[in-house]
């Protein structure tokens, strides 16, 4: 699948499945660097556990509202705790976000959220 879909979006709906198989939507910022999307989110955050215990979701692009801008596309997602990953997520946010990705991690900082994880996303298909 070409992530055509994807290109000048600013949100990505990511679907992430329970263990009960039940699937979470939620909106987030993300980035992408050839082939692959990445996203950046707390290490402990439900999207990362779900993507640690199985790396099956389903993407979109949408608004920030989580409102879909286009179809649904299977793919796998792996979630990195390397420093190496997290510091190339982290350089590509701040390219695309600017300063609202400064906002962003200060605000977590303040909440207690030092942990980070990066996500990266492999379309099927």
């Amino acid at each position: 699948m070409k992530l055509k879909s994807f290109e000048k979006q600013q949100y990505l709906n990511i679907e992430t499945f329970r263990k009960n198989g039940q699937g979470v939507k939620t909106p987030v910022w993300f980035v992408q660097d050839g082939e692959t999307l990445h996203v950046w989110t707390q290490a402990g955050s439900g999207k990362a556990k779900r993507i640690r215990n199985n790396g099956t979701v389903n993407i979109a692009p949408c608004k920030g509202s989580g409102e879909l801008l286009g179809e649904w596309h299977p793919a796998q997602a792996q979630a990195d705790e390397t420093p190496q990953a997290i510091q190339h997520v982290k350089k590509l946010m701040k390219i695309k976000y600017g300063m609202m990705f400064q906002v962003f991690g200060l605000l977590g900082k303040i909440r207690g959220g030092a942990n980070y994880t990066a996500i990266k996303i492999q379309a099927q298909g």
